[in-house]
């Protein structure tokens, strides 16, 4: 992540213009209030997670920022933001709501709406911008849920607040191939939770129902592909619904519930295989990480699955070309 502006390093009669300008450079054309008596204090930083962009605000000065109607564009690109409280408060207004966010809490907005983000005291803010088409729920439910706090108390939203806290601070550990197959995992977390708190706010339409409820499955299954023993049953119990309803939910995606698992568990092994820096993992060891122990059986699968034996197909995506 780079630093965009450090307060420390600027001169102080220069620092609120300073703040104001990476502010709009980074988050878009944007108003800004803050007590010029005040001294402002803090650091502005960004990067990208594949094609999500990471932004991260660590400030002690109460401040906000205004997304009015006049400065919204035509031409501005259609993103969705996602802004995780890592620590302090913050508060979101858009759609005549408002989100006070505490630590380890999130809530989605619409860049292409007007809306406020602030703080009141000392703050660490993670914000992910990402276009509209990678969150998998239909725009009039995504307007019934702009500026809604999303809690990690349970469900997807516990796996999600997690791994986006993880990423915000940890954004320069990730290679650029691996950075892009995480921001997949992040938003498909982050479409779990949405659509689950959708479905406990009341939003959710009826027909919508089964689909947000095969979102949670998969987010489940992937958070659990490493278990040997992840089975329909288990899945089942997990979701408090019947393995027979379960096997229906799949039956209209045109899969199984174990081709699913089989599925997501041979496209992380081949992943992984293509990875340079797992390049001296064995690949029986590759295969177990992801569920599969039986390396006979998992060569078997790949084979028939990708063309090639497990190792062949290794060899083939990390030795350079002749």
């Amino acid at each position: 992540m780079t630093i965009l502006i450090r307060t420390s390093d600027v001169p102080p009669a220069q620092r609120h213009d300073a703040w104001r300008a990476i502010v709009c450079d980074t988050l878009g054309p944007l108003d800004m209030r803050s007590d010029p008596g005040i001294p402002l204090r803090g650091e502005i930083g960004a990067g990208q997670l594949g094609p999500v962009r990471v932004g991260r605000v660590k400030t002690s000065t109460p401040h906000s920022v205004h997304r009015r109607a006049g400065l919204i564009r035509r031409g501005d690109p259609e993103v969705y933001r996602v802004a995780l409280a890592v620590s302090g408060r913050a508060h979101l207004r858009q759609d005549g709501r408002s989100a006070q966010l505490s630590r380890g809490e999130f809530a989605i907005y619409d860049f292409n709406r007007p809306y406020e983000l602030g703080y009141d005291s000392a703050v660490q803010l993670a914000v992910f911008s990402f276009p509209r088409e990678m969150l998998a729920l239909p725009a009039d439910l995504i307007a019934r849920l702009t500026a809604v706090p999303v809690t990690a108390a349970g469900g997807a939203a516990a796996l999600a607040v997690p791994l986006l806290r993880k990423v915000a601070l940890d954004l320069d550990t990730y290679q650029p191939a691996s950075a892009v197959r995480l921001s997949a995992a992040v938003m498909n977390l982050v479409t779990a939770a949405v659509a689950e708190r959708a479905d406990q706010a009341g939003s959710l339409p009826a027909q919508a129902r089964e689909q947000t409820l095969l979102l949670r499955i998969h987010a489940f299954i992937e958070d659990h592909l490493g278990d040997a023993g992840l089975a329909p049953g288990p899945v089942a119990a997990a979701h408090f619904i019947s393995v027979r309803y379960l096997y229906r939910l799949f039956e209209t995606q045109g899969t199984t519930v174990a081709g699913w698992i089989r599925h997501r568990r041979l496209e992380r092994c081949r992943t992984d295989l293509a990875d340079p820096a797992l390049g001296t993992v064995p690949v029986s060891a590759v295969a177990a990480r992801w569920g599969l122990p039986d390396s006979a059986h998992f060569s078997r699968l790949f084979r028939r699955t990708y063309g090639q034996p497990p190792a062949e197909y290794r060899r083939s995506r990390l030795l350079p070309s002749a």
